[in-house]
């Protein structure tokens, strides 16, 4: 089964962003048994979008969520308040909250503890910059960052973990990694995480996308790597004929034995 996500990051109002999810619930099969679909509006639309989608089978994500369990951090979203929304999955160190606002290793850890306290699916996002691509620190980088996030954690009983893989000098380029190169960070990244769990837990219970200009006209090469899970999907996602069109590429992918079960 294959994971697709949408970030929308702060591009839609609140209606606009239940209104794009009344149509993508709308044009989507009532069940998805072969794709996982998450959408993952802004913190205010969070409510508006889940009323929307009704009992469609895509499921609520959220964009962040602050690293303590509740108090005086004015302007945060706590674990707690998201599971209480009905949020099921919640993106952690995307690389526009690692540059715009300083994340870091430290900070991104205790995020992603605090979603698994609410079970909710952390999406350890990793990557590189340009610069550290070109002085051949690709595969070092990506790995220090699953380590420091995950090392030394376990995961609760059932609970699960994705990994999205998006290279930072390709996020709004419209320019996608090469799939085969993509392949390779994917490779090291579960390599990984089969030293930081086990490789049961890894191979079971941790999924590995990639994300970086995705959209309907190439997801089908990055899918047919049997060692990418799935896709993180950012400004395609943002119109609903384009992400259905991703969805069922994700679909056809699944159904010719690419995805992992």
């Amino acid at each position: 089964m294959h994971t697709v996500i949408g970030n929308w990051k702060m591009q839609l109002t609140i209606t606009e962003a239940a209104q794009l999810a009344k149509d993508i619930a709308a044009t989507l099969p009532k069940r998805l048994p072969d794709v996982r679909v998450t959408v993952c509006p802004s913190y205010a639309a969070l409510a508006s979008v889940k009323e929307a989608l009704g009992v469609s089978p895509v499921v609520l994500g959220a964009q962040d969520l602050c690293h303590e369990e509740k108090g005086a951090y004015t302007g945060e979203v706590s674990g707690r308040e998201l599971a209480d929304l009905g949020v099921k999955l919640v993106i952690i160190g995307h690389s526009e909250r690692r540059s715009h606002v300083h994340e870091d290793d430290t900070l991104i850890r205790a995020k992603v503890q605090r979603a698994l306290k609410y079970k909710m699916i952390p999406v350890l996002c990793v990557g590189e910059t340009r610069d550290e691509r070109d002085k051949g620190l690709r595969d070092v980088v990506v790995e220090r960052q699953v380590r420091a996030a995950l090392e030394g954690l376990e995961l609760p009983a059932r609970g699960e973990l994705i990994i999205a893989y998006e290279p930072i000098w390709v996020i709004g380029s419209g320019t996608a990694v090469d799939p085969e190169d993509a392949a390779r960070s994917h490779y090291i990244i579960r390599e990984t995480l089969r030293d930081v769990f086990t490789s049961e837990t890894a191979d079971r219970r941790c999924r590995v996308i990639y994300g970086g200009s995705v959209d309907k006209d190439n997801i089908a090469e990055f899918l047919a790597r049997p060692v990418i899970d799935g896709v993180l999907v950012g400004g395609a996602s943002l119109s609903a004929s384009e992400f259905t069109a991703i969805v069922e590429a994700a679909r056809t992918a699944d159904a010719k034995g690419a995805g992992r079960g």
